[in-house]
C-alpha cells in the first residue's frame, strides 16, 4: 500500500467521524487503540476495539461542540500518517470555549486504522470543562 493510499484511507477516516458510523468503523481495525492523554476531562484514557471507538465518538458528541475544525498538514513515511490542525468548540456542560493545536499520530496497516495517538492541549480542555464550586461554568 502507498503512502498516499495510506494518507487518503485517513482523509477518509477523518470524513467519517462526521457522522459515518459503518463507513468509520470500515476503516478501523477491529483491535484500534485510540489514545487520549491527560486527566480532568471525559475524553482522556485509551479506547480499544469498535466498542471502544463507538463509545469514544458518542462521549465526544455528548459532552463537546467543535464548530470548527482545520485538518493542515498530512505527513505519512511508512505505516504512520500525521495530522496536523487546529480546532476550536465548546464543552456543553459549562459552556466554555476551547481551541486547540493538535497532531494525531495515526498508524495504518492492511488498509485499516490501528492506533492514533494524539497529541492535543489537554490542559485547555480541561479547563474547559472544570465546574466552578457552585457546580455553574
Amino acid at each position: 500500500m502507498s503512502i498516499q493510499e495510506k494518507v487518503q484511507i485517513v482523509k477518509d477516516f477523518f470524513a467519517a467521524m462526521g457522522g459515518d458510523k459503518q463507513g468509520l468503523l470500515a476503516l478501523a481495525a477491529e483491535d484500534i487503540e485510540w489514545i487520549i492523554p491527560g486527566e480532568d476531562w471525559p475524553l482522556a484514557g485509551t479506547h480499544r476495539g469498535h466498542a471502544g471507538l463507538a463509545d469514544l465518538l458518542q462521549k465526544a458528541s455528548e459532552t463537546m461542540e467543535t464548530s470548527f475544525m482545520e485538518r493542515r498538514e498530512f505527513v505519512a513515511q511508512g505505516d504512520r500518517v500525521l495530522v496536523v490542525g487546529f480546532a476550536r468548540g465548546r464543552i456543553k456542560a459549562t459552556n466554555r470555549t476551547w481551541e486547540d493545536h493538535w497532531v494525531f499520530a495515526i498508524t495504518v496497516r492492511n488498509g485499516k486504522v490501528t492506533n492514533i495517538r494524539e497529541y492535543v492541549d489537554t490542559q485547555a480542555l480541561a479547563r474547559a470543562s472544570e465546574m466552578d464550586a457552585s457546580g455553574l461554568a
